[in-house]
């Protein structure tokens, strides 16, 4: 049984959907089967990563909607002799259109895709996965057959957070350790932002962790901004221990992505600034039940904005023990055995939401 899993990753859309299924692939693979990543990726070091694993790595040289993508996906899947019916492929990425699932879902392969928004006007595969807090709200336009699988219960976590398992966060009465984290690309620069909110809050003892993915393009600037801000500060590229990274840290303030469930098993207090549109519904749902504080668009910031929000979360640790113990009931780490076991269990195109 193989899982083949089509993702990219570039300095626009980031890194976020291959990490996401980066943790599905280890469970996978804990299981004993083999995992095939196809992806445009741009990412030297993502690539690397996926590889040293144990995952396979099939490069492509364009992205969908060049129909060159469905093209050489589909030669590889023939090459692969992905036939097997307790093979499946999932395919995550906003810019797969109805038309390019539809091939592969008709292609004989049991198909998977993950959504976050139902912002297509339809959807061919056996499941579709949508693992947002606001997700039981969407209605998919999919076939008959198709199983819908919705909510946090199904958030995947890489294995280092899973090891980190009934640890126990201490809350200071002052946040003093901050991490930024903005994702793999931040491609309008966000931490430059935050960096600059940072420095207005120099009254405070902070000692600052800023975190760049490796499609981040902005690395040289946020260097030279960090040596001449005054900060106590580390910046770290395309770091492999996150969990330990955001085990040591006091408060975060990173966007409403993948990165945000990590800080919730974690219960790591989050300040959120919203992206993108994908980010919009799960900051402002979360905001609401005190599970975040939600910042909102990042556009409609001001530095004096983020350094005020900074400062009162700072000095409030009641505020920030009430954030831990919303999060960390949010997400248990089962996510990925769950979808595991549903996809394993699947018996053929029949209606069922789950």
């Amino acid at each position: 049984m193989n899982l083949y899993i089509r993702a990219d990753a570039d300095s626009k859309i980031g890194i976020g959907h291959v990490m996401r299924c980066f943790a599905l692939a280890q469970a996978w693979q804990d299981q004993g089967a083999a995992v095939t990543f196809i992806s445009c990726c741009e990412s030297a070091l993502l690539k690397q990563r996926v590889q040293n694993e144990g995952f396979n790595f099939i490069p492509l040289g364009c992205a969908c909607p060049d129909p060159e993508d469905l093209k050489s996906t589909l030669s590889l899947l023939r090459m692969e002799g992905a036939a097997d019916p307790k093979d499946w492929f999932v395919l995550d990425g906003y810019h797969f259109t109805p038309d390019y699932q539809k091939a592969i879902y008709e292609a004989g392969m049991h198909l998977m895709v993950i959504d976050d928004m139902n912002h297509l006007a339809s959807y061919h595969a056996d499941m579709i996965l949508n693992q947002n807090s606001h997700a039981h709200k969407l209605i998919y336009n999919c076939p008959e057959g198709t199983t819908v699988l919705q909510g946090i219960a199904y958030v995947f976590l890489r294995r280092e957070f899973l090891e980190y398992r009934n640890r126990n966060r201490v809350i200071p009465v002052r946040a003093k350790k901050i991490l930024v984290s903005f994702g793999g690309a931040d491609p309008d620069n966000v931490t430059y932002k935050v960096i600059k909110s940072l420095q207005l809050l120099g009254e405070l003892d902070m000692e600052i962790t800023v975190v760049v993915g490796p499609a981040n393009a902005h690395k040289d600037n946020l260097h030279s901004t960090l040596e001449s801000s005054g900060l106590s500060y580390k910046l770290l590229i395309n770091p492999s221990n996150m969990v330990d990274i955001m085990a040591d840290v006091d408060l975060a303030i990173s966007a409403g992505g993948g990165t945000f469930w990590e800080l919730a098993y974690m219960g790591v207090p989050c300040l959120m600034v919203i992206l993108a549109e994908n980010q919009r519904e799960v900051a402002e749902e979360l905001g609401k039940v005190g599970i975040v504080m939600n910042l909102g668009w990042h556009n409609l910031l001001s530095s004096e904005d983020i350094a005020r929000a900074i400062r009162n979360m700072v000095v409030s640790d009641q505020a920030r023990r009430d954030m831990l113990n919303e999060g960390q009931s949010l997400i248990n780490g089962e996510g990925a055995n769950l979808m595991i076991s549903a996809m394993k269990s699947y018996a053929g195109r029949g209606s069922q939401i789950l």
